[in-house]
């Protein structure tokens, strides 16, 4: 099947680059609502993920053995910029369970945010694991070891029981099959899966509706998407765009970004879910899918809806600031 093309870059008068993608949107029950392109396709969901592979964190009783509270849990669902607050919370969540940075296994890089890769390199020789932008997940991943018994050395193996319990977790969500052969390593070093993108979509529509859950994780799950909404900063950072579009509609949109072009988001008012792909992988176009099919559900003509597609469809300007050309969501999103 050919995925449609979602999102065009203009320079001038011209198309200058056309960016295909498949999106889905479903309700709690798992209907779809909309859909363009192939939406059963194995996709990795990456970082946009991270809410379900939190949910160990709450359900373990971790969460409120350690007095975590909204922005705790949003950072253990974060990509977030490596920005001070971030850094400090990180390291403030592994206090609580008397460890430290030593015990995080996703690696350090620098800040992928420019402001805050500046400031970084002012003040910083290297950056440490803190630094990471999924340092917050792992942060929980460690609290929660801690929490259980289980060994913290390893927990980002296959093997671990912490991944093992996510991995029954993501199952029992997407409906998908999750062994060694659709797995492959993310870039924090913990296990990804390829699963289609609808059962992705259902996945979060499952956590915000609570329909097909067990009590206990259907009260996690809202817990965890409430959080992020209300603490938005600490998903994402600064001018990021998850942080943005959460900020937009205050408690009506929970986002979040994955590497490669993913994009899920949760409309808990309306219990609708929705799952993008860019094809080739550009957040560009992922970012400006995902704001193109939440603005329509938002009121014609309303501030959340306006705010949605200035994102979707938003100028670019060079290094003078100067109008060169748009980026623009296709018709194929509001089919």
């Amino acid at each position: 099947m050919t995925n449609p093309i979602t999102v065009e870059v203009t320079r001038g008068n011209r198309v200058e680059s056309r960016h295909r993608g498949m999106a889905v949107v479903v309700d709690g029950d798992g209907k779809v609502v909309f859909s363009a392109g192939d939406i059963e396709a194995a996709t990795f969901p990456r970082s946009a993920c991270k809410a379900m592979q939190a949910l160990p964190l709450i359900e373990s009783g971790a969460a409120d053995a350690f007095g975590f509270g909204d922005k705790e849990l949003a950072l253990a669902c974060s990509s977030h910029s490596g920005e001070d607050e971030h850094v400090v919370l990180a390291a403030l969540m592994l206090a609580r369970a008397d460890t430290d940075s030593d015990a995080l296994e996703c690696g350090a890089h620098w800040s992928a945010d420019q402001k805050t890769l500046i400031h970084q390199a002012r003040t910083l020789q290297v950056p440490i694991s803190l630094h990471n932008n999924c340092s917050g997940k792992h942060s929980g991943f460690v609290c929660t070891c801690v929490h259980t018994g289980y060994a913290v050395e390893g927990y980002v193996e296959y093997d671990h029981p912490l991944q093992r319990d996510i991995r029954a977790i993501m199952e029992g969500l997407t409906g998908a099959v999750l062994d060694a052969d659709h797995c492959g390593t993310d870039g924090c070093s913990i296990p990804t899966y390829a699963v289609p993108l609808k059962g992705l979509a259902h996945g979060f529509a499952k956590m915000a509706t609570g329909q097909g859950l067990e009590p206990v994780r259907a009260k996690a799950s809202r817990r965890l998407i409430d959080a992020c909404m209300a603490e938005p900063f600490y998903v994402a950072g600064t001018g990021r765009a998850c942080t943005k579009m959460m900020e937009i509609a205050p408690a009506k949109i929970f986002a979040k970004t994955g590497a490669e072009g993913v994009f899920c988001a949760v409309l808990p008012e309306q219990g609708l879910s929705i799952a993008v792909k860019a094809e080739d992988g550009a957040s560009r176009a992922a970012e400006a899918m995902i704001c193109a099919l939440l603005a329509r559900y938002f009121e014609k003509d309303s501030a959340e809806q306006a705010g949605l597609l200035a994102m979707a469809n938003k100028p670019m300007h060079n290094w003078n600031g100067r109008h060169v050309g748009d980026v623009r969501v296709t018709d194929v999103l509001f089919g």
